[in-house]
């Protein structure tokens, strides 16, 4: 991804705003006892986090409000696409992963794609948060965040959902496949 203007024009903002706000009302049970307008309002006001969930919904995530988190106001939205978001899938784990590869280098990877949309690889707690709401990647699965002792022994996580349960595995960081990408959060 270039760097450019984290603007959207007035066209792409009504129109996000258009799609956010549908997905919001079709998904209430995503966001139980919130309203719209509340967050619409903090939409608008911070256009930099309305570029990022353009992005978002550009890679094919479907970003929706999954919380609020009443200490500092700010809403969360997760990619709540059925399957690992098309736009950012076959990417390994991160920059020293893809540095690592001598043969076959994946074009991107997920921890450096998350920054450059400007959002954060989901954690496993809240993977497993994501698929109390609904049933996401049954036929896919998505990088989540590593905690350092793993990803200095060379490997990484990821999760999906299979046999309707919830799992997490292990790859090497280097690894990289059609059907994984990554999931990725947002607090406006």
């Amino acid at each position: 991804m270039t760097k450019r203007n984290k603007e959207l024009s007035p066209e792409q903002r009504d129109e996000l705003l258009g799609t956010l706000k549908d997905r919001f009302e079709k998904n209430m049970n995503r966001h139980k006892g919130l309203e719209w307008a509340q967050v619409q309002a903090k939409l608008e006001a911070n256009t930099e986090k309305l570029w990022a969930l353009n992005e978002m919904e550009g890679t094919g995530g479907e970003p929706d409000v999954v919380g609020h988190d009443k200490e500092t106001g700010e809403y969360i939205f997760y990619d709540c696409a059925a399957e690992s978001p098309k736009g950012r899938r076959s990417v390994c784990y991160d920059r020293e992963a893809l540095e690592s590869r001598k043969k076959h280098q994946p074009e991107n990877n997920a921890m450096d794609l998350a920054a450059a949309i400007g959002i954060e690889i989901l954690t496993e707690e809240q993977y497993r948060e994501l698929q109390n709401l609904g049933s996401f990647d049954l036929k896919t699965s998505s990088w989540v965040q590593t905690p350092d002792n793993i990803r200095k022994l060379g490997g990484a996580i990821f999760c999906d959902r299979r046999y309707d349960t919830v799992f997490m595995y292990h790859n090497g960081a280097d690894s990289y496949y059609a059907a994984r990408g990554f999931r990725g959060s947002l607090r406006v």
